[in-house]
């Protein structure tokens, strides 16, 4: 993993974008050699006269092919999933494309060859796709580490990989029991007992030691090992540093005081808050000028439907724990809590109408919190807000829940584009390992990303109840 403006991305994936992002360019002159191709007259282009159109076409492909989710690890498990999500990548990079062209003169591909173009990349990007699966299937670009611990830390390692037995890129050798330790980890998993870890790391080729240890005082705590480990270049890490490299949360049971109090991140300076208000601004103004033609519809569907109001406001938490009235459509019925109590969305809710159930799954529902954002009480990317109710309940269930609120609650999130829509206790405090490691890392960058992720979110419908 490399760490850039806090946030981790996967050496695999890189490396991928890099290779794809030279296959997009050597397409365009290879389409534009077939077009022009006479034995007569030479080609009536250059190299140089051919990169601004060779760049700009490959920035709108990876821009799409991101958008659609084409770099998340999930989406590098098979060619079928592959060809699912490039097949709309290529024609929003299509379109887009040819907008750019034809507002842009000086920048001209013809349409026979940007037609080519888009055959021989989809062709391209199908082959190195299929050469990462094959090395991925060989496990060339794994790495592999040693689990220090076989208690209830160590535990969760088996429980991701149960999650996901797909997951490539990182592979758990094996576990190293320490005394006095109960088991929680399957007895096939441990690795014999050796002279030293070294030793074992050496045996197995391991890159990497985790050390998932509930209880690090006393004698039982191999230090000495661990120092020799680090000293001969294998790096050390703490389970919670992993999972937060690796997944992209921070996972709750594994999070200590001083740890959250001296760990890096969590940045509140004057001139990030004024970066992310700027940006705020921007996003919300364009959001708001290209979707209101979607949003004065929506408000007509809601209304001949179900009558008034069109619009919800609803009570929610916002930073340092204050309170704000959410503006959203009307998605569910006028008399959707007449009990007085508030309740969990549920999978196909009697509650929604059928306008409403469109724009919540397309998340149009959500767009009139623009007004919050500019309004201040939101921004554009940050954790969801929720419920004073629900909130008072997880506080008491959910250890560092309020951590959350340190920041400005968001339209989109981190969460919200890793994981499904949540209904529950344990489902809000899977969304909060996410929203975690957004406060602990946010960045511009991170926020661009999480933007592009939200596409995919909102054309395939993801996670919308």
């Amino acid at each position: 993993m490399l760490r850039i403006y806090n946030h981790f991305i996967s050496r695999t994936v890189i490396l991928l974008i890099s290779a794809e992002i030279f296959v997009l360019i050597f397409m365009v002159y290879v389409a534009a050699s077939i077009r022009f191709f006479d034995y007569l007259d030479p080609l009536p282009f250059t190299f140089l006269s051919l990169l601004p159109e060779a760049v700009t076409f490959t920035f709108v492909m990876i821009l799409s092919m991101s958008a659609m989710g084409l770099y998340q690890v999930d989406s590098r498990l098979n060619i079928k999933d592959t060809l699912f999500r490039l097949m709309p990548s290529m024609m929003l990079g299509f379109g887009i494309t040819t907008l750019i062209f034809y507002l842009l003169p000086d920048l001209y591909l013809g349409r026979g060859i940007l037609g080519l173009v888009m055959l021989l990349a989809l062709s391209g990007i199908l082959l190195t796709r299929a050469a990462f699966l094959k090395w991925s299937r060989l496990g060339i670009l794994e790495s592999q580490a040693i689990v220090l611990g076989i208690g209830g830390k160590a535990k969760e390692f088996v429980e991701q990989a149960k999650k996901d037995p797909s997951h490539r890129g990182f592979k758990i050798i094996g576990f190293v029991p320490l005394p006095d330790e109960e088991l929680h980890v399957p007895a096939y998993a441990i690795l014999p007992k050796v002279d030293s870890l070294m030793s074992l790391v050496n045996r197995y080729g391991a890159r990497e030691i985790i050390v998932a240890i509930q209880e690090r005082r006393g004698g039982c705590f191999p230090i000495q090992d661990l120092l020799e480990c680090k000293l001969n270049g294998i790096k050390v890490t703490d389970s919670a540093a992993f999972f937060e490299r690796e997944q992209g949360q921070i996972r709750v049971n594994s999070l200590y005081p001083s740890w959250l109090v001296f760990g890096g991140g969590f940045d509140q300076s004057l001139l990030r808050s004024g970066i992310k208000r700027v940006f705020d601004l921007a996003a919300s103004g364009v959001l708001l000028a290209v979707t209101l033609p979607v949003m004065l519809v929506t408000g007509l569907c809601i209304f001949f439907e179900d009558g008034a109001p069109v619009f919800y406001r609803q009570e929610r938490v916002g930073k340092g724990g204050k309170t704000f009235m959410v503006l959203k459509f009307r998605s569910m019925r006028s008399d959707a809590e007449k009990s007085g109590k508030p309740q969990w969305a549920a999978a196909d809710d009697p509650r929604v109408t059928r306008v409403g159930r469109i724009i919540r799954k397309l998340r149009i529902d959500e767009l009139p919190q623009i007004f919050n954002v500019l309004n201040g009480d939101m921004s554009f990317v940050g954790p969801r807000p929720e419920r004073p109710y629900f909130v008072n309940q997880l506080c008491m269930e959910v250890p560092y829940y309020n951590v959350r609120h340190s920041i400005k609650p968001g339209i989109t999130g981190w969460a919200q584009v890793r994981y499904r829509y949540g209904a529950s206790v344990d489902d809000a405090i899977e969304k909060l390992q996410y929203d975690l490691y957004y406060v602990k890392n946010h960045s511009l960058f991170l926020d661009v990303i999480i933007l592009i992720d939200t596409v995919e979110v909102v054309v395939l419908g993801k996670g919308g109840r």
